[in-house]
């Protein structure tokens, strides 16, 4: 069973240490299913926790 609040917590504390972070660097830093990551961004980004920005290419999340 996944605790998506569980890895929301580890992407929130990620992004804490860091100015943005993609969805691959996510999953890299979190050592969690991309899927998972997905979940807890939607989770984060419903309670308003998140920008999200791009540079380049790249989709950029971040703490607000």
């Amino acid at each position: 069973m996944i605790d998506v609040g569980t890895v929301a917590g580890k992407v929130w504390e990620e992004l804490n240490r860091s100015e943005g972070l993609s969805i691959t660097a996510l999953v890299k830093v979190t050592g969690e299913k991309k899927d998972t990551v997905l979940m807890a961004l939607g989770w984060l980004l419903r309670e308003d926790k998140l920008s999200i920005g791009k540079k380049g290419a790249a989709v950029l999340f971040s703490l607000k």
